[in-house]
């Protein structure tokens, strides 16, 4: 993998780059729509490709594990076979989402205990074998294996994760070394900052994930209900000491608001649920700021969902229509709220991608983010 930097803001730490892997260029910075369990919900590829405008999508070890499994993906081919996805796919290591059953997972040195979220059966993670795993998947990017330290946290705890997570960066790496691709081409692994919202364990966490040298590097732990100032504190820590010539990947962020504040930072890549998720609760992003489709003053309005936008350029759903079809309770409100979300967020780091070359980032960024960031 290989990584080029094209352009770099004049006025603020924001660049644009060339991310180049064996399925496909990656022009940053980029936003990946999250396909958890290979399907970005709602949207078939050809639409996410063609209509989108993705050039990776992610998908999560942890739940793709658990279902398939891996004897049916490695049956398959790989995660890109298996869904018909030809473009990059990174994979997260599941970290998070063990995380999250904090009740149900017990962490050692080894690795995560963890029971399944489908039937209870336990299960064990340990850097090795998510690195196994993730081979299985086929990604173009992995992740290794972390602890994602809750919010708020003491100094202690945090502390411990941090340095739990880099001994088992350390492993992941080792194993990544010891094994090949399944599927002819190449696969990175990145490994992951953490160390909460600490300055020094910040500080000592980039330090250390940038010494293991590898092709990229993540800063996880900043989407777990932190104060959005700390949230950029934090990043702009982390991105002043990871290397300049790798691409840096904000884990779970986020709002428009957000990805714009953190580019000026300089972060690449980020993954977020929000413009899907939200999308499916009636949530609308647009150039102009945020819709609730399923308000009632919407009800005789036939103007577009976004009249700026090229999506569905030739025919396009009015707001009117939209609403109805979230109160008939019609699937074809989430397919075309998703969609319109997912295209607003590519078109956004795309649009964003173009001021840094030209120069005027800084200024562009100032007017869209009163834009994005207020309700309608």
């Amino acid at each position: 993998m290989q990584f080029v930097l094209d352009a770099q803001d004049p006025k603020s730490n924001a660049r644009a780059g060339t991310l180049s892997t064996d399925h496909g260029p990656i022009q940053t910075p980029i936003f990946m729509p999250v396909g958890t369990v290979g399907s970005v919900k709602a949207v078939e590829q050809n639409h996410l490709r063609d209509d989108v405008g993705a050039q990776i999508i992610l998908g999560n070890t942890y739940h793709l594990y658990l279902r398939p499994g891996n004897k049916v993906m490695e049956a398959a081919g790989g995660l890109h076979r298996f869904m018909h996805w030809q473009k990059p796919i990174l994979t997260d290591s599941g970290g998070y989402q063990v995380y999250s059953l904090s009740g149900q997972r017990k962490l050692t040195e080894e690795g995560v205990t963890f029971k399944s979220h489908i039937d209870g059966s336990s299960h064990l993670f340990t850097p090795e074998n998510v690195v196994d795993t993730q081979r299985i998947i086929g990604s173009d990017i992995m992740m290794v294996l972390d602890e994602c330290p809750p919010h708020p946290c003491d100094h202690r705890y945090a502390r411990n994760s941090m340095e739990l997570t880099h001994r088992w960066a350390r492993r992941c790496k080792d194993h990544w070394l010891r094994t090949e691709p399944k599927y002819g081409h190449h696969q990175s692994l990145f490994p992951i900052v953490q160390g909460s919202t600490f300055r020094d364990l910040r500080t000592a966490s980039a330090e250390a994930i940038a010494a293991l040298d590898m092709e990229g590097n993540a800063i996880g732990g900043l989407s777990v209900g932190e104060p959005a100032e700390d949230m950029y504190a934090m990043t702009e820590l982390c991105t002043s000491i990871l290397p300049a010539s790798k691409p840096r990947y904000l884990m779970g962020v986020g709002t428009p608001e957000n990805i714009l504040e953190c580019i000026t930072l300089g972060v690449d890549m980020f993954d977020c649920v929000m413009p899907s998720r939200n999308a499916r609760h009636g949530m609308l992003f647009t150039r102009e700021g945020i819709r609730n489709m399923k308000n009632q003053k919407y009800e005789k309005d036939f103007s577009p969902l976004d009249p700026d936008s090229d999506l569905f350029a030739d025919q396009y759903y009015s707001k009117a229509y939209v609403r109805h079809l979230f109160k008939a309770n019609e699937y074809l409100a989430l397919t075309i709220m998703t969609l319109h979300n997912l295209h607003f967020y590519l078109w956004l780091v795309g649009e964003a991608r173009k001021h840094i070359i030209a120069g005027d980032f800084a200024i562009w960024k100032n007017e869209m983010v009163s834009k994005v960031s207020r309700r309608i």
